[in-house]
């Protein structure tokens, strides 16, 4: 459903979001967000994209039947059981040999980077990013697609792409919120330990299989990038980011990327969490933007996704 009245991006949208998703509702994309830094960026906002368990089976290419199937599959990668002997593994593995398989799409001339914004240019306060609650210290990035990758190796089958929130500190630096054991974390801890600065890239607004997989719990041996491929029946179409060593979904609506240093540290929260209470302020590492880089404006039809309101699941 399209919202055509100026809607606010500091908790009024929030407000709507929750009511709407408390009734089973429709997805909401709101097409002149208010309450931003610049007076009119010209991207919508969309919300309750997950709302349903019907919409998130369509986004993961199944029927709502089947998501208990591919629960179950995933819960045998992460725990699988003792095999007899090589032929036991490969009919008991299919799905891994398909993921294994699955191999990407290089794409020269992205549709994510029509428009750029580079070094000077870049500017967080674009973009119409969300406050949700009372209280929380500053606009949050919702559901932004981490992506990265161990140093020594630029494999795109060794990325990593995970949701963590991002807290805006500046026109060109955001917290990234990784828990220790989260694999964006376990690079960094890899990257720190040479004294080197980690190049990231962050997708905004990316097909549903691959935002999906940006939370699905799998094994780390398997590339969240090869298994949305998988899902949507394709090869993910990737491209090179322009400022740093990493490859990005080239279909995706808005890309940032940059650095991660490796000591540099910034207090986060509180932030209202999906456990229907404030996180405590803790420190993690600050992202210097290098670039913004968006799809052309195709009148108001690209947008953000929004992260599900505290307090209530998405499926």
């Amino acid at each position: 459903m399209r919202v055509a009245e100026p809607v606010s991006v500091v908790h009024e949208m929030t407000e709507i979001h929750r009511r709407v998703l408390g009734r089973q509702g429709p997805a909401l994309l709101f097409e002149r967000p208010t309450g931003l830094p610049a007076s009119d960026s010209g991207i919508p906002v969309l919300v309750n994209l997950f709302g349903t368990r019907q919409r998130v089976a369509a986004g993961l290419g199944l029927g709502p039947e089947r998501l208990g199937e591919l629960g179950e599959a995933l819960a045998r990668l992460r725990e699988p059981e003792p095999v007899d002997g090589i032929r036991d593994l490969l009919s008991r593995w299919p799905l891994l040999r398909a993921v294994l398989a699955m191999r990407i799409d290089h794409v020269d001339h992205a549709p994510v980077q029509h428009e750029v914004r580079r070094d000077d240019d870049v500017d967080l306060d674009a973009l119409p990013i969300q406050t949700c609650w009372p209280g929380e210290p500053a606009p949050l990035i919702t559901w932004p697609l981490v992506i990265t990758r161990p140093p020594d190796t630029e494999s795109w089958a060794q990325y990593n792409m995970g949701v963590y929130r991002m807290q805006v500190l500046d026109r060109a630096r955001a917290i990234v919120r990784w828990l220790a054991h989260r694999g964006g974390a376990k690079h960094h801890a890899l990257w720190a330990a040479q004294g080197r600065d980690m190049p990231v890239a962050v997708a905004i607004g990316a097909d549903p299989a691959t935002v999906l997989c940006g939370v699905l719990p799998l094994p780390e041996s398997i590339s969240e990038l090869r298994f949305s491929g998988l899902l949507r029946g394709e090869r993910p179409r990737m491209a090179p980011a322009l400022t740093v060593p990493l490859l990005i979904p080239a279909d995706a609506e808005i890309v940032l990327e940059g650095w991660v240093s490796p000591s540099e540290t910034a207090a986060e929260g509180p932030y209202g969490d999906h456990t229907g209470y404030y996180n405590a302020v803790e420190v993690f590492p600050v992202m210097r933007i290098t670039a913004i880089t968006t799809r052309r404006s195709r009148g108001r039809n690209w947008a953000i996704a929004a992260r599900t309101p505290a307090g209530v699941t998405a499926s």
